[in-house]
């Protein structure tokens, strides 16, 4: 990775809200930050955006047509349940192999692959006839958004390492983007377009096609720019290869960060409705309810990152959201109908702790090799803790009747969110043993 040895070095302009200050390692080869065209950058900026909006529709497009997909799979509830917890695993599992591959192959080439793989597995699965291969369409469609999920900060690191700030940004809310598209959109085109299932389900496929055609001529010119020979540093043996990372502090505390943060999402997009629901909330506004939820971290995703980049410490973002987060759970203890509008609002601010993650996990290594393992680690790590979360949820509302016992267990982890997020946000380096 010929372009990996620029490195961050925070201290240097707190002035700029925009900017990381950066500075090159010895023997460093700028060129892909440098002396790519404008129009070169313009394109990869345009990939990112791409590449971010393609990982969260083979999810959240299912979500709407569940019950579809079931009756004419004849897929029996065991297996039904199997799917919602498969893109954790997924991640996990098919995550970790990033980092590998990107030394192999530049993570560009990576993640075209991955949109290859999301592009494929989004148009096979409507041509399945049995539950079998629905679920490999469904596995390749989830592999590829791993390495996605990976791969991108450190794309981010590598080609704008004095931006970090507003690209993760862009990328987290274009991701947002994406995700809330693919919940509110699959229906009603469903509906207008006088088509089934099947075509809900596939036409996600139309964007990563998209994004495919924007990432063949980023790999290209990152190719030809790393045709040259590589300054010390570069390559499978760059810093930030040989990093212990299962002994770095800084690298559990934000792959658990990252698992409390998303066993919040995962129950809040799973039981937030039923909750308003069972409060006597109209199925109707539950839904909504859950759209204003979502659509939150839209604005924030982008604004929050810019604000992550001039601290040296995160610590005072994690408090906020986690306050917001303690807020919501208690409104829903105590009046659940009445205050529905606050409640949805502050777990949607609660819920920003995704790019606030993403953000750090760009700033906790000095280099691209080490992004890429802190990122598979934290990620990896992180999506594991996430699993159990929503099954025990509704373990827990089925055996007590009522969600008072799942709130006070949601407030326990967004507390321990708020201690381990702490540590998480000390300005450390990985390469640095912290």
């Amino acid at each position: 990775m010929a372009d990996d040895s620029v490195t961050i070095d925070r201290r240097a302009e707190r002035g700029d809200p925009d900017r990381v200050g950066t500075r090159t390692a010895a023997g460093a080869s700028p060129r892909a930050v440098a002396d790519a065209s404008p129009w070169a950058r313009r394109l990869l900026v345009a990939g990112i955006v791409l590449a971010a909006l393609n990982l969260r529709p083979a999810i959240t497009a299912l979500g709407p047509l569940l019950e579809e997909v079931r009756e004419a799979l004849a897929m029996n509830g065991t297996v039904a349940g199997l799917l919602t917890s498969a893109p954790a695993l997924c991640f996990a599992v098919f995550g970790g192999a990033a980092p590998r591959l990107a030394r192999r192959w530049g993570p560009a080439a990576v993640v075209l692959a991955g949109m290859a793989a999301v592009t494929a597995g989004l148009a096979l699965r409507p041509l399945a006839g049995g539950t079998a291969w629905f679920l490999a369409a469904s596995a390749l469609a989830l592999a590829g958004i791993a390495v996605g999920n990976v791969l991108m900060p450190v794309v981010v690191k590598r080609w704008f390492p004095d931006r970090i700030g507003p690209m993760t940004g862009l990328y987290s809310m274009a991701l947002s983007v994406g995700t809330a598209a693919a919940a509110a959109l699959t229906v009603p085109a469903v509906h207008a377009l006088g088509g089934g299932w099947r075509l809900g389900l596939g036409m996600w496929a139309l964007l990563g096609a998209l994004a495919l055609a924007a990432w063949v001529p980023v790999v290209r010119g990152a190719r030809t720019r790393t045709a040259a020979p590589a300054g010390p540093g570069a390559g499978a043996d760059a810093p930030g290869t040989g990093i212990r990372i299962t002994r770095s502090v800084t690298a559990w505390s934000l792959g658990v960060f990252f698992g409390f943060q998303a066993t919040a999402a995962y129950v809040v997009m799973g039981w937030l409705p039923q909750i308003f629901r069972d409060a006597g909330v109209p199925a109707s506004t539950a839904g909504l309810l859950l759209a204003v939820t979502m659509g939150m971290s839209i604005p924030l995703s982008y604004v929050l990152p810019r604000i992550a980049a001039r601290l040296g410490h995160q610590g005072p973002l994690v408090a906020v959201l986690a306050c917001c987060g303690l807020g919501g759970y208690a409104g829903l203890w105590f009046a659940p109908a009445q205050g529905a509008w606050a409640w949805a609002l502050l777990l949607g601010v609660s819920n920003c702790a995704f790019p606030l993650v993403l953000t750090m996990i760009g700033m906790r290594a000095r280099t691209g090799a080490g992004v890429a393992k802190l990122s598979a680690f934290a990620q990896g790590t992180g999506y594991l803790i996430a699993v159990p979360g929503p099954l025990l949820v509704g373990a827990l509302h089925q055996h007590t009747g009522g969600w008072h016992a799942p709130l006070a267990l949601m407030a326990v982890l967004m507390t321990a969110q708020l201690a381990v997020g702490l540590v998480a946000g000390r300005d450390r380096c990985v390469e640095d043993g912290g």
